[in-house]
C-alpha cells in the first residue's frame, strides 16, 4: 500500500518536476548545438536529465500595455493591469538572514537593504513583466536620439514624495548628476550606468524633462537604470555638502522611520532589529487601478526575519506567512510543497531557469599588499590558480549532475556558462563540460603536476592544498562544498573547508583578499549582460576573481590586466556602445566564450525559479521577467496591486 501511494505521488509530481528540470548533457566537441526534450524518470523518481534546457516559463497571458489615467486636476497615473481588488489588510512575509543593514537606498550594498529601497522608491523605468522590455515608471515616456547618444525622459505630471513634496526633474538631475556620478553611498551603480570615462551629462530641460547625453551610444542604460531609484533632493542635498561619511550614516537602521521619505507604494513604518520590519501604505503613490482608485490595496506589509530557509518554509506551511518567493523555495522543497498545495490552500509556481549563477571562485590576484609588502596570495598558489589547465581540471572534476541529483533533488540546471538559459543572450553553442577525472588528470599532467601516493604535487614538489569557504547557514551551498571537497580529493588535492559568516566572506573577497577559493552566487540579468560590468570589467569594484584595489579610485591597479580581461572589456564596451541587436548578440557571445575558455569563474549550477502563494493572495501572477531576488518584492512586480481576498 505504501509503495502504491509513493508511486501515485511520484506520477502526480512528474509533470511539474520535468518542467523544472532541463540540464544539458556532458561531453561533445568545442561547440555543440543543443537538441532534445525532457522525458522519463530515473530510479529515484526524479525527472531524467536530458538535453535542451527550457527558457523562461510564462504562466499567465500578457494583459497588454499599461494605460495612462489622468484625473480631473491633470495629474497622470499609470493604471494597474490586474483585477480590481479590495483595500485593507496586511501581507505577511518572512525572509531569512540578518535583516537590512541600512534604509538609505543609495548606500545599500546588500540585497535586503536594496530590496526595501526598491519598495520605498521608484525608478524612471521598469521592466515589462511579460516582455522584459524597458517601460516608463516615474516617467511618462522616454526617447533615444537617432545617434543613440541622448536619452530623454518626460516625467508624469503630479508626482509627489511620501511627505507631499513635489517630485520633478530637479530630483532626477540631483540623483544621477550628483549622488551617482560623485560616488555617494554604494558607488558601483556608476559601473552599470556608463562605460569608462563616459558618464552621461544630466541636464534639466524643464520641470518634467531630463536628458542624459553620452559621448557614444550606451544601449544598456535603460535596462540598468531600473535598479537605481530617484532620490529626494529636498532631503538628501544637504548631505552632499558634508563629508561622504555623513551620507553613509544617514537613514541607518537606527533611524526613526517617520523621517523616511520615498516615492514607492510602501514606506517603512517600524523596525525591530533582527526580528521584524513593517511597511505602511504611501498615500501619494502614483499608480491607480482600473477604476481610478489610488493604489496600493494593502495597508501594510509585515516581514519577519528568520534564521534560515527551512524556518521560513515551516512558517508558510503553518499559515503564518502568505508567500514564499524565488529566494526561498529550493529544488529540494518542490516535491514536498507540490504534495501539500491542495491540502493547505496554496499554489506552487515554476517559472523556469533562474538568471543567478552559483560558481567556484579562485583568488587569482598576483599583487602585493601595499600595507604589508607581502603577496595577497601565496606565490605557490598563485601559480596554480592562474594556470588555465589547472582551472579546467577542477571544472572537469566537478560532478554537476551529482549536485543536481543529490543536493537539489533533481530540480535545477547544471551550469557551464556566465549566462544562464534564462538570459536573452544565452549562448547555446557553448558545450557542456564533461565530468571526467581522466581529462582532469590529463590536464594536470600537462601542467606539470604529479600524483604520488594519492597526493597531487606541482612541478616544484609542493603538495596541492588550499582552503575553500562559503557563507554559513546555507545548507545547499554547504552540501555542494562538501561534494567539491570529495571531487577534488579524487585528484589528490586536499581541501580545507570551513563556512564563515556572510559579511566576513564578502570583506575577504572585496577588502583583505584573504581567501583561496569561495563558492558563492550572484544574481544575474536576464535582459542585459552589461548589468554584470561591475564584476567583469578589469577595473570593476566587484572583479572578484582578481579584486584590484586602489588608494585613489581614479588610478586603479591596471598594470597586471591579462590579455583576455582586456578582450572582455572590449566585448562588453562594444556591445554597450551599439543598439544593433545582431552585433550586440555577437559581442556578448564573445564575452561568454572568453569567460568559458578561461574558466575565470567555474560555474556549477543555477536554480529553478519556484514560488508559492496562498490562494487568498489576489493579483499574484508571477512571471520570469517580473521576478528579482531583492527581498521582499521578489516576484511581486505588481506589489501595489496585491490584495488579500475574503471578508475584511
Amino acid at each position: 500500500m505504501t509503495n502504491k501511494r509513493a508511486l501515485a505521488t511520484m506520477l502526480c509530481l512528474l509533470p511539474f518536476l520535468t518542467a523544472c528540470i532541463a540540464p544539458r548533457p556532458e561531453g561533445g566537441g568545442s561547440k555543440n548545438k543543443q537538441a532534445g526534450a525532457i522525458t522519463g524518470a530515473n530510479a529515484s523518481g526524479a525527472a531524467k536529465v536530458q538535453d535542451n534546457p527550457e527558457g523562461p516559463r510564462v504562466l499567465f497571458p500578457n494583459p497588454g500595455p499599461r494605460k495612462l489615467y489622468v484625473d480631473k486636476d491633470g495629474n497622470e497615473f499609470w493604471q494597474g493591469r490586474g483585477e480590481v481588488g479590495k483595500f485593507g489588510r496586511a501581507l505577511r512575509l518572512a525572509e531569512f538572514g540578518a535583516g537590512p543593514k541600512t534604509f538609505n537606498c543609495w548606500d545599500a550594498g546588500d540585497a535586503t537593504s536594496h530590496g526595501i529601497g526598491l519598495i520605498q522608491n521608484e525608478s524612471l523605468v521598469d521592466y515589462d513583466p511579460w516582455t522584459g522590455k524597458p517601460i516608463p515608471r516615474l516617467a511618462k515616456s522616454f526617447e533615444v536620439s537617432k545617434d543613440g547618444r541622448t536619452v530623454t525622459f518626460v516625467l508624469r505630471k503630479g508626482l509627489k514624495w511620501s511627505d507631499g513634496h513635489p517630485l520633478n526633474a530637479d530630483d532626477v538631475v540631483f540623483t544621477y548628476g550628483k549622488l551617482v556620478k560623485d560616488g555617494y553611498g554604494e558607488s558601483s551603480a556608476r559601473d552599470t550606468l556608463s562605460v569608462a570615462d563616459d558618464y552621461p551629462a544630466v541636464n534639466k530641460i524643464n520641470d518634467l524633462t531630463v536628458a542624459f547625453t553620452f559621448k557614444t551610444p550606451f544601449a544598456p542604460f535603460l535596462y540598468n537604470l531600473n535598479s537605481v531609484t530617484v532620490a529626494p533632493k529636498h532631503i538628501l542635498e544637504p548631505l552632499t555638502k558634508k563629508p561622504k561619511d555623513d551620507f553613509h550614516k544617514f537613514w541607518d537602521i537606527n533611524t526613526d522611520p517617520k523621517t523616511l521619505v520615498g516615492s514607492g507604494p510602501f514606506i517603512l513604518d517600524k523596525y525591530i532589529v533582527g526580528q521584524r520590519y513593517e511597511l505602511k501604505r504611501n498615500p501619494y503613490f502614483s499608480i491607480v487601478d482600473k477604476t481610478g482608485q489610488r493604489l496600493p490595496y494593502l495597508d501594510k506589509i509585515s516581514v519577519e526575519i528568520v534564521p534560515d530557509q527551512n524556518t521560513e518554509i515551516m512558517k508558510f506551511l503553518g499559515g503564518e506567512v502568505d508567500l514564499l518567493d524565488v529566494k526561498t523555495v529550493r529544488g529540494q522543497d518542490a516535491s514536498m510543497l507540490k504534495h501539500k498545495e491542495a491540502q493547505l490552500g496554496f499554489t506552487l509556481y515554476n517559472l523556469g531557469p533562474d538568471d543567478g549563477t552559483i560558481f567556484l571562485l579562485l583568488n587569482m590576484a598576483r599583487r602585493k599588499n601595499p600595507k604589508t609588502g607581502k603577496y595577497f596570495v601565496d606565490p605557490i598558489k598563485q601559480e596554480w590558480f592562474n594556470n588555465k589547465d589547472f582551472r579546467w581540471a577542477l571544472s572537469h572534476a566537478i560532478n554537476r549532475r551529482g549536485v543536481i541529483n543529490n543536493v537539489l533533488k533533481g530540480v535545477g540546471y547544471p551550469l557551464y556558462t556566465v549566462e544562464t538559459p534564462a538570459s536573452l543572450y544565452f549562448d547555446k553553442d557553448l558545450k557542456p563540460i564533461e565530468y571526467s577525472l581522466d581529462k582532469a588528470n590529463e590536464l594536470l599532467s600537462k601542467a606539470g603536476f604529479v600524483k604520488k601516493d594519492g597526493i597531487l604535487y606541482d612541478a616544484k614538489g609542493n603538495p596541492v592544498e588550499f582552503s575553500l569557504t562559503t557563507n554559513s547557514g546555507n545548507g545547499i551551498r554547504d552540501a555542494v562544498c562538501i561534494m567539491l571537497k570529495e571531487d577534488f580529493k579524487k585528484l589528490g588535492i586536499k581541501i580545507n573547508y570551513q563556512p564563515i559568516e556572510f559579511n566576513t566572506m564578502i570583506n575577504r573577497i572585496h577588502q583583505s583578499l584573504d581567501f583561496d577559493a569561495v563558492m558563492m552566487g550572484l544574481t544575474g540579468s536576464r535582459f542585459e549582460p552589461y548589468g554584470g560590468a561591475n564584476i567583469w570589467k578589469s577595473n570593476a569594484r566587484m572583479h572578484n576573481f582578481d579584486t584590484r584595489q586602489s588608494i585613489d579610485e581614479k588610478e586603479p591597479y591596471l598594470k597586471d590586466v591579462r590579455p583576455w580581461e582586456k578582450e572582455i572589456d572590449k566585448a562588453l564596451d562594444g556591445a554597450a556602445n551599439t543598439y544593433d541587436e545582431a552585433l550586440r548578440h555577437k559581442l556578448y557571445n564573445r564575452f561568454s566564450e572568453i569567460v568559458y575558455d578561461e574558466q575565470a569563474l567555474i560555474f556549477i549550477y543555477t536554480n529553478v525559479m519556484l514560488t508559492a502563494a496562498r490562494n487568498h493572495v489576489g493579483n499574484y501572477r508571477p512571471t520570469p521577467y517580473g521576478s528579482v531576488y531583492y527581498t521582499p518584492k521578489g516576484s511581486m512586480y505588481n506589489l501595489e496591486e496585491i490584495y488579500i481576498k475574503g471578508a475584511h
